[in-house]
């Protein structure tokens, strides 16, 4: 089985929070878990380099566009390395390669008739004398009466154009923009509208699509698909490859989502590989990302799919609803935000990842607050799993010296692991991914019930058989639960595995048991609940610092 996996590309003007990490999450536990079945995966994204919000943040700091897009793409990489993203290829949009492969994307759909140039009426500001980028103008969206960008309104989601803006200002100094006439290409969306009814029609029997993903999209199409500019008058960006449109660029909506396909060409290039190989009919594709890049992935970027005569359709749409924080929408204007780099900085990386899929935005809007942060990571990871590992291990280093008793596992313990391996590994495949931990977690509450039960420091001195079927049967339950949360507890699933020198990463049963351990030592630290107020008035103080 060939799998791809597309996460959403952050754009590089600020600093990840933690809605980010929210959106693109699953898509590493859905990497490391098709691994672990044997599947040949391929996991890519990258940092968005070439949109406005960059060069608005380029001219805010008085410097340039790479400058900005560097510090953040290295800051990003080092986040997500942190967490333990496991990308095949993280790459970016100003790269070579991409501008490459976009430009020849654009000429193939020039040849086929698909693209053709339009005299059109643009917002353009006196002040700075230059037309300007959708995200340039700011207003009143026309469908709902909320803030909105020229591109799209974030409250209704509904994609705009920067004229229908009521009230149109300039982002940049704050003039209202005169109108005046450019030329661009545009793409015809609507000769996609009936194909994409039909395939919206198969994801959504299917089930493979969530469901917000499946109504909005299915909005846009009742709509109607309007014909859409490609390309744009931007400080930066892929150039237009086309005689008289010198200093024109390639819209980042069909640019950007086009590097899921331009980055698996680059990794195939780099691997010796063909892309034809990963980019069939048989191939299952998740697109990971937020609620608001959902047109992006289920209209746009499969109306060019369609343009291009690809099978490789997205199969699986895994679309999050919102993370607020503290009960408020997630603010980066307002810095009423939690940063990715200051969190891990003081957190462990899998306390971040537990609570991010346990409370995941799967279906509705979630909250991350400080105190159930903290009071989860004491009372689950520390409390439950932790302590399981913990007071399993220690015991058999000072009872048993360090040797694991190898005896008969208990039958319904099997039984069990099996079926959870089952459950949770369906779960996955189909985006549960909250779902499938809480099955994991509810697994190691029955296994801490097993020990108290069973009382081995009683058995120990009574009955020393029954005791090493005990602690083999809870060694065997630690052993495959290094398998079973290796998608999503990567980092402490890996420390149990050096513990008890286990070689393999499979999604199936461990039944051969270690003979010894070696180095035990906690998996979590208790987080002084004193935390929750210090954080809560750091984060109060720097919003209104801001």
């Amino acid at each position: 089985m060939t799998v791809i996996i597309g996460g959403a590309w952050p754009y590089a003007n600020g600093s990840l929070h933690l809605g980010h990490i929210a959106a693109l999450l699953p898509g590493d536990i859905l990497a490391r878990y098709y691994r672990q079945k044997g599947e040949n995966v391929l996991y890519v994204s990258g940092s968005d380099c070439n949109g406005t919000p960059i060069s608005i943040r380029a001219k805010q700091e008085n410097t340039t566009t790479k400058e900005i897009a560097d510090r953040y793409h290295n800051e990003f990489v080092q986040c997500f390395n942190k967490l333990g993203f496991t990308y095949d290829l993280y790459t970016r949009t100003d790269a070579n390669h991409h501008h490459e492969s976009v430009q020849k994307i654009f000429l193939t759909l020039l040849e086929r008739g698909l693209l053709y140039k339009k005299k059109v009426k643009q917002a353009y500001c006196e002040n700075d004398q230059q037309f300007l980028p959708d995200r340039y103008v700011e207003g009143i969206c026309p469908n709902c009466g909320s803030n909105a960008r020229g591109d799209q309104c974030d409250h209704c989601s509904a994609i705009l154009d920067p004229l229908d803006l009521i009230d149109k200002r300039c982002k940049l100094c704050g003039n209202a923009p005169v109108i005046k006439e450019t030329e661009h290409f545009y793409f015809s969306f609507s000769a996609f509208q009936k194909k994409l009814e039909q395939y919206v029609a198969e994801a959504d029997s299917n089930k493979k699509w969530r469901t917000n993903a499946i109504e909005l999209t299915k909005r846009y199409l009742n709509e109607g698909l309007p014909d859409r500019a490609v390309t744009r008058d931007l400080p930066n960006g892929i150039d237009v490859p086309v005689p008289g449109f010198e200093g024109k660029k390639i819209y980042v909506w069909i640019e950007a989502v086009a590097g899921y396909l331009t980055a698996s060409i680059e990794w195939v290039k780099q691997h010796n590989e063909s892309i034809e190989n990963w980019w069939n009919e048989e191939a299952i594709s998740y697109y990971v990302h937020g609620k608001d890049n959902i047109p992006f992935h289920t209209v746009i970027w499969p109306a060019i799919l369609f343009a291009l005569g690809s099978k490789a359709m997205p199969t699986h749409i895994i679309s999050n609803e919102y993370l607020t924080l503290e009960k408020r929408k997630l603010s980066t204007s307002q810095n009423w935000a939690v940063w990715v780099p200051e969190i891990l900085k003081d957190y462990h990386p899998d306390s971040l990842r537990y609570f991010l899929t346990v409370n995941a935005p799967e279906n509705r809007d979630t909250d991350f607050s400080w105190r159930e942060f903290i009071y989860s990571h004491n009372g689950e990871l520390l409390g439950a799993f932790g302590n399981f590992v913990n007071r399993t291990l220690k015991f058999i280093e000072k009872s048993f010296d360090s040797i694991i008793p190898q005896a008969e596992i208990d039958e319904s313990i099997k039984r069990n692991t099996e079926k959870i391996f089952e459950e949770v590994g369906d779960l996955i495949e189909k985006g549960h991914f909250k779902q499938g931990l809480e099955t994991v977690f509810e697994y190691i509450r029955s296994a801490n019930r097993y020990f108290d039960e069973q009382k081995p420091w009683i058995q120990v001195k009574e009955n020393i058989e029954e005791c090493n079927k005990t602690l083999a049967s809870c060694v065997f339950i630690i052993q495959n639960l290094a398998q079973l949360l290796h998608p999503f507890l990567p980092f402490a699933s890996g420390e149990i595995k050096e513990t008890l020198s286990i070689q393999v990463n499979e999604w199936k049963v461990q039944n051969q048991l270690p003979n010894e351990i070696k180095n035990v030592h906690p998996l979590f630290e208790r987080i002084d609940t004193k935390r929750i107020d210090e954080e809560l008035r750091k984060l109060y103080e720097q919003s209104q610092n801001n």
